[in-house]
């Protein structure tokens, strides 16, 4: 699976967790609504900071977002 694809799943997952819509999190993230979209979708892959903007959004450190991506890359990995 593509790192893009992960990302995005741990983002929307985090960002339902935290109950923020995608407008919400753009807003607070200083990001478009779209851009946050095709990250969750995995179009685009984040910028350093964009990681940051959306970890801070988000109240996460980017190492503890960062954490959470690696370890579902992994759960994925070890599945396949």
């Amino acid at each position: 699976m593509k790192i893009e694809i992960v990302f995005g799943k741990v983002l929307k997952s985090l960002r339902a967790e935290h109950g923020v819509s995608q407008e919400e999190l753009a807003y607070r993230a200083n990001l478009d609504r779209t851009y946050i979209s095709m990250l969750e979708r995995g179009i685009h892959q984040p910028t350093l900071g964009s990681l940051v903007a959306v970890s801070d959004a988000l109240n996460i450190r980017p190492s503890e977002l960062l954490k959470i991506f690696e370890a579902e890359l992994e759960k994925i990995n070890n599945s396949e």
